[in-house]
């Protein structure tokens, strides 16, 4: 099957067909760097971070490119809020951005520009929007004309006649159309500012991307992408500026994410309903809150609670009792059974190929994730025979698991190191209460393994110890799953 992917320019999805293959250029907007990220902004990060890696596992030769707007009203309010420089403030949350992102598992972008690197590139491209008759200049502002550019509003669906007839009365009359947008603005008393053709000023946000895009990956693009809250009027707006000043398209394919919910409204800031990944990284593991944000496809909607996370760490936590039960049951040297090859068939012919179909179909990662549960019944079953007759499982089969969850946990962003052993995740220790889920841990395969003896005296002594830590204890077909105790 080849990769389709869900175009929201055509609205529909399409076979995948890079320009110049096998290279793929790829763009995702980024964050604008005057707070710390909130779990929206994971979602687009990890969204994209997992359509890179997928593309790369597939063959392509992917130049990723996630910017930072690090120039903007929002930045200079803030700063003149916490009474520091604006570049300061930019800096600060940009490093905030690189931590948590990288605790969240998402690999660095190839490229990374910042929107003040590229001043020459945006006054170059206003430039030649003007020259061109698209943008117009009223004291020292500069508005592209969206009137000049006929294909407005096909990203997003709407009819311009018709935005105009619902816009309000423009507090600045001074633009020819409700509809126009700022690509240059003149700096005000104390703002920042770059000198210009137009005097000192500054960018306007949607030129950014457009001029940082072209700059380092030519035009068009293969893939343009970000959250749904982006189509309009940010990425209408590029559609416009780009395509009028190059005559030809910026994009062939449009990708847009799903938002984040809490109780059936957007998370964001402006309605002050968001939780900082700083925040939910205080109460959850990095892997689970990557695994809760893959478990629903990306393009739709994503209900955020504690209920969805303490499910999604049980869910997780499948796969690293399963790595913890095949590092305590090795021996190297037994050579492999039938059952043991014939499950790694099963991997390698029907559930490899079921996980890339997934996968093909607009990176269905939900899908992707239900085939690995089937992998980890499969696995699981190997090992309860193994268990059942005091048994051990051979180095060769760990080797095929392993790699099998290498591949399909690569495109994912998952499982490399709890791969060399359950344990490993569970006594890694980044704070008290992880030391104490480590010891929790090891106590549940000891009861386990009292519950195949038919010990239950010390298996209930052990199921005591374990709430003594502040966890209690599932027994499911699979091994035991630790929980928080409420």
């Amino acid at each position: 099957m080849a990769l389709r992917v869900y175009n929201t320019l055509t609205g529909k999805k399409e076979e995948f067909v890079p320009i110049h293959p096998p290279k793929v250029g790829l763009y995702a907007c980024g964050v604008t760097v005057y707070d710390y990220c909130h779990i929206g902004h994971a979602r687009a990060a990890v969204a994209f971070d997992v359509i890179a890696r997928y593309l790369r596992s597939s063959g392509y030769d992917v130049t990723y490119v996630r910017n930072y707007t690090d120039i903007d009203d929002k930045i200079i309010n803030r700063s003149n809020e916490e009474g520091i420089d604006w570049r300061e403030l930019a800096e600060k949350f940009i490093e905030a951005h690189d931590a948590d992102m990288g605790a969240l598992g998402v690999q660095r972008a190839d490229v990374e520009p910042r929107a003040t690197e590229h001043v020459d590139d945006i006054i170059r491209l206003v430039k030649s929007l003007q020259d061109r008759g698209f943008a117009y200049e009223v004291d020292g502002d500069v508005y592209f004309e969206v009137a000049r550019f006929k294909g407005y509003g096909k990203l997003s669906g709407r009819n311009p006649e018709e935005m105009r007839a619902g816009a309000r009365i423009e507090v600045d009359e001074r633009k020819r159309d409700p509809l126009d947008f700022a690509l240059w603005k003149s700096s005000k008393e104390g703002e920042p500012w770059w000198d210009s053709p137009w005097g000192k000023g500054r960018p306007g946000w949607h030129i950014e991307c457009s001029a940082m895009s072209a700059a380092i990956l030519g035009q068009p693009l293969d893939i343009h992408g970000g959250g749904k809250d982006l189509i309009f009027p940010h990425h209408e707006n590029e559609i416009a500026q780009s395509e009028a000043e190059a005559g030809r398209e910026f994009s062939r394919y449009w990708l847009h994410n799903g938002f984040v919910n809490i109780d059936s409204e957007k998370m964001s800031k402006s309605l002050g309903n968001f939780f900082t990944i700083r925040e939910v990284l205080e109460r959850y593991r990095p892997e689970v809150i990557r695994f809760f944000l893959l478990s629903t496809h990306y393009r739709s909607p994503l209900d955020f609670s504690d209920q969805a996370l303490d499910e999604a760490r049980i869910r997780y936590e499948r796969f690293m009792n399963l790595f913890a039960r095949v590092h305590r049951t090795l021996a190297e040297d037994r050579q492999m059974n039938e059952v043991e090859s014939r499950s790694l068939r099963a991997l390698s012919e029907e559930l490899e190929p079921a996980f890339r179909q997934a996968m093909d179909d607009d990176f269905n990662t939900a899908a992707a994730l239900g085939h690995l549960f089937t992998a980890l019944g499969t696995l699981n079953g190997v090992l309860d025979g193994v268990e059942a007759v005091a048994g051990k499982i051979s180095g060769h089969w760990k080797k095929g698991v392993d790699g099998f969850f290498r591949q399909v946990g690569g495109s994912l962003g998952f499982f490399d190191d709890g791969i060399e052993g359950g344990p490993a995740y569970f006594a890694a220790s980044r704070s008290g209460d992880d030391e104490a889920e480590g010891k929790a841990q090891v106590l549940a395969e000891e009861r386990e393994d009292a519950r195949k003896a038919k010990d239950w005296a010390r298996a209930d002594e052990l199921r005591d110890r374990i709430l003594e830590l502040g966890f209690t204890v599932q027994d499911t077909p699979q091994g035991p799953v630790l929980a928080a105790k409420k």
